[in-house]
């Protein structure tokens, strides 16, 4: 509303000073044509009458009288050595005039000028030799503008009345304008307090205006994002505490079984104690692997980025995990297809190709195969790792990046792992800018492949 009022403001008092003052220039140009007319008129008989070697002649006299009554003025006639020969005044009669006007006007050039300060319009005009173009003196005149002045003063007075209406009238029509613009800005935010306080809301419908719908279509995705996120993070919590709490309930069990037997067998308490160990090695896998996602959610995230040979990289992966496939008569086999030298952070990428080929050889088939390649062009490098295992169902691909998601979970106990590995993975990439997806089919195995950038870039591709 105040931006409203202050643009009615400043347009009213625009157009109220641009009238006075075009009021006031017209006025002045007119009332100094109309002088200056008078005084050729009178330069022409002052010549006739030889007035300026004798000024005595009543004619003359009788018309600058008439000229400084009317126009409240005064005239002197100079003759060409700058002597005022008549002022009607009578106060400079004989003596010399050397105003600047009066010697611009005796070289042939006629002047005005308007001393707004003073109220007074004063203008020369040339006394002309007759048939010749020769000057012999000049008129001087000085004429109030007194009337100009007081018409001024009028349309101030009133101009003032009127922009005083014009304001209120612009603050009524501001204050109108500014409720029908606030108010479904008010509902909006009614709304959104009621959705504050725990209400059940379906979104905002807003639509009376362009820009409101679109703050509403704009808050509406917000929302719902946010209630993505919401049931995500409840669902991870659910899934951290599940995952966390079936250890410790496996060496709950197994350590009160050994607590309330009598006479326990050495060989059965070596076997639930072996027990308990590896599931104290489930738990800390798991703690080590929710620390590593922390991490790498982090906002400020750590990157270790320099020059890495992608193919040695590879060749260390698949060598650590070579025993891992031996056990499972898994084929490892690498394919590069050129050399490749990427900035990238060496532990987060190693990390994650070893989770994709980890995950290959435990979801194989016995006597099954993995097959990684690299190649790249002038700006990615590629990897794929492809297998021969059980393959992944097209309902459960959009969810295996997510944390503690399994694709079988009848049995993620005999596989292993803690169901975090392709969440690090992704994030490992989506860390040095990159993509990863997935192509598989039931029973017919999988397929992931990694875009990296090869040089590291600091914002968003």
């Amino acid at each position: 509303m105040l931006m409203l009022v202050l643009v009615g403001v400043l347009s009213g008092t625009t157009v109220y000073v641009g009238i006075i003052q075009a009021y006031e220039s017209r006025a002045v140009s007119l009332r100094t044509a109309e002088i200056q007319n008078q005084c050729t008129i009178l330069c022409d008989q002052l010549y006739s009458y030889d007035y300026l070697s004798d000024n005595s002649s009543e004619v003359i006299n009788s018309s600058l009288v008439q000229l400084t009554n009317i126009y409240s003025g005064r005239v002197m006639i100079v003759d060409q050595d700058l002597k005022v020969v008549k002022d009607t005044y009578a106060l400079n009669e004989g003596r010399i005039n050397v105003s600047e006007r009066v010697v611009l006007c005796m070289r042939g050039q006629s002047t005005s000028y308007y001393d707004k300060k003073n109220h007074y319009i004063e203008v020369t005009s040339p006394i002309m030799e007759d048939g010749t173009d020769r000057i012999v003196g000049v008129m001087l005149a000085s004429v109030s503008t007194d009337t100009i002045e007081d018409s001024l003063r009028i349309f101030h007075t009133k101009g003032r009345l009127i922009l005083l209406v014009v304001y209120i009238l612009v603050a009524v029509l501001a204050m109108l304008l500014s409720e029908r613009i606030v108010r479904p800005l008010k509902r909006i935010t009614r709304e959104l307090e009621d959705t504050t306080e725990g209400y059940e809301w379906d979104g905002l419908h807003e639509e009376t205006y362009a820009e409101t719908k679109q703050i509403s279509d704009a808050f509406n995705k917000l929302l719902s994002r946010l209630r993505q996120i919401d049931k995500s993070r409840e669902e991870f919590v659910s899934n951290v505490s599940h995952e966390l709490k079936t250890p410790l309930a496996s060496m709950k069990v197994l350590a009160d079984s050994l607590i309330f037997q009598e006479n326990v067998p050495v060989e059965l308490y070596e076997e639930f104690m072996q027990d308990i160990g590896k599931e104290i090695d489930r738990e800390n896998e798991i703690i080590n692997d929710l620390l590593t996602l922390v991490k790498m959610d982090k906002t400020a995230q750590d990157v270790n980025i320099r020059q890495t040979n992608v193919n040695d990289l590879l060749e260390l992966i698949l060598k650590r995990l070579r025993p891992i496939a031996e056990k499972k008569n898994v084929e490892m086999v690498l394919e590069s297809f050129r050399p490749v030298v990427a900035e990238i952070d060496e532990v987060k990428m190693t990390l994650a190709i070893s989770n994709l080929v980890e995950n290959a050889i435990k979801y194989n088939m016995e006597n099954g195969w993995v097959h990684v390649s690299l190649n790249a062009d002038h700006r990615f490098f590629y990897v794929k790792v492809a297998d021969s295992g059980i393959g992944i169902p097209k309902e459960d691909q959009e969810h295996v990046f997510e944390r503690f998601f399994r694709v079988d979970k009848s049995h993620s106990k005999e596989v292993g792992g803690t169901g975090l590995g392709l969440a690090i993975a992704r994030n490992a990439v989506l860390m040095h800018r990159g993509s990863i997806k997935v192509y598989s089919e039931a029973n017919e195995g999988t397929t992931f492949t990694v875009r990296v950038p090869l040089l590291y870039q600091t914002g968003a591709e």
